[in-house]
């Protein structure tokens, strides 16, 4: 049988994920990456979280950002108006298996907090 899209490797983790709690909000996000030379550029976005823990949060963005990438997100806070910056790694992505076919599409996208 030849694997799908949809069939991704479950393995064995032994991180807690019984602390994560569903947090659907946007949030933004910045990719900082080395240019030409000595120049930096920042890339500015969107993307959805979908569950926050303390050591980490699920976004789904419409790249697949590099693993090991760090960003800089605004982590949403109970209060609306209120929105904490904090740097992340990016761990893991998966391509959702529908939408474009040429690589492009939306992502699941797997953060870990850096403290």
């Amino acid at each position: 049988m030849v694997p799908t899209e949809w069939e991704w490797p479950i393995g064995d983790s032994n991180g807690n994920h019984t602390e994560r709690a569903a947090l659907l909000r946007p949030i933004l996000y910045e990719m900082t990456s080395s240019g030409q030379g000595n120049h930096v550029e920042a890339k500015n976005g969107r993307a959805l979280s979908l569950n926050i823990s303390s050591g980490g949060m699920l976004i789904l963005m419409d790249r697949a950002p590099a693993i090991e990438l760090v960003l800089r997100v605004c982590v949403p806070t109970p209060i609306a108006i209120a929105e904490t910056p904090t740097l992340a790694e990016v761990r893991w992505t998966r391509r959702l298996p529908f939408g474009k076919s040429n690589g492009n599409g939306m992502h699941f996208v797997g953060l870990k907090f850096l403290f």
